[in-house]
């Protein structure tokens, strides 16, 4: 490690189960990088609706992960664990990590480290790992999308849905989406979705099948889960594939599988955080080599909607539960 760190680092820790009123600053002791990992002098962290599922109690850290809240951030490395040669002293990288990103520093994996793309500040690279890390894995690894199919994506001005918007239609897809107010749907319609479906004001199934002349979507994208269940199975195409990535309205619910099978549907999902690091480095060498490039040039580019002094997390998560932003929501650390 560097002589001059400080001991100390001022981190948000989650008091208690809870509100937003939750997230107080701490200090804390600096981590070190163990096998295979690196030291990041954070300059900014994401914020993410797992962070706030782990505020309320509802998703612990893996063990081994740190208790402080925080799944990406970007910074400059500052010291490195054994083993670790991919990167060294002074590299600037965004990482996707298990934890710990609320803080003034943080330990990654290296092969969970990415550059920073050209022509991006640090800021705008804190809002890539955590759903670039998602839509990849699960629409293009698990879903298996291809260019000249058609997606549908649930909650398009989320975090997750404005990177799913850009990166499926810059890859060759058709790409709808639902939203829940009039005020969104420009939002989507500017980052290439062809149509934004209000789900207060109209069927996501009927809108669906007049799309695409009745035949269906090819892969359709959840968050929502509950009562959203049935009619995304009605609005998949023959040998259709819904992904899941969360459950906002319940993870259980009563299912008529039959168009599972008379359409030889494909029922899947994934989380991220608790597999291993071995799981997680492919889609980073992807991402490196499809989607960077896209970041490069332009073509797609991340969408951030406010960005909070570290100090004021728990403004940044009752912001992310209103559901009144679009894109993403960071935190400032240096």
């Amino acid at each position: 490690m560097r002589p001059e760190l400080p001991d100390q680092m001022t981190a948000i820790e989650i008091t208690a189960p809870g509100g937003p009123q939750q997230l107080v600053p701490s200090r804390r002791a600096i981590p070190k990088p163990a096998v295979g990992e690196v030291l990041l002098e954070v300059a900014a962290a994401g914020v993410n609706r797992p962070d706030c599922l782990q505020r309320q109690g509802g998703y612990p850290p893996p063990p081994g992960a740190s208790d402080i809240p925080g799944l990406e951030v970007a910074g400059t490395v500052v010291a490195l664990g054994e083993g670790v040669e991919s990167w060294k002293i002074g590299d600037r990288v965004c990482a996707l990590l298990t934890g710990g990103g609320y803080a003034e520093y943080c330990t990654a994996p290296a092969p969970q480290c990415l550059p920073i793309p050209a022509g991006l500040t640090l800021q705008q690279a804190a809002a890539l790992p955590e759903t670039f890390f998602t839509v990849w894995s699960n629409i293009f690894d698990r879903a298996r999308l291809q260019p000249g199919e058609t997606l549908l994506i649930h909650g398009g001005t989320s975090g997750i849905g404005t990177t799913a918007i850009q990166l499926a239609k810059a890859l060759g897809s058709r790409v709808f989406v639902t939203v829940g107010g009039i005020e969104k749907i420009q939002p989507c319609l500017d980052l290439g979705a062809e149509r934004a479906i209000n789900y207060h004001e109209e069927d996501f199934v009927q809108a669906v099948k007049e799309l695409t002349q009745n035949r269906g979507v090819d892969v359709i994208l959840d968050m929502v889960g509950g009562d959203y269940t049935q009619r995304n199975l009605s609005a998949l195409a023959v040998e259709g594939r819904l992904v899941f990535i969360a459950f906002l309205r319940g993870a259980k619910m009563e299912l008529n599988l039959a168009p599972v099978m008379m359409k030889r549907l494909t029922v899947t999902g994934s989380t991220l955080r608790a597999r291993p690091v071995a799981d997680k480095a492919p889609i980073a060498q992807h991402l490196q080599r499809t989607v960077w490039p896209l970041l490069a040039s332009g073509k797609i580019r991340p969408i951030i909607q406010q960005i909070f002094p570290l100090a004021e997390a728990a403004a940044a998560h009752a912001l992310m539960e209103s559901n009144r932003h679009i894109g993403k929501l960071l935190l400032q650390v240096r």
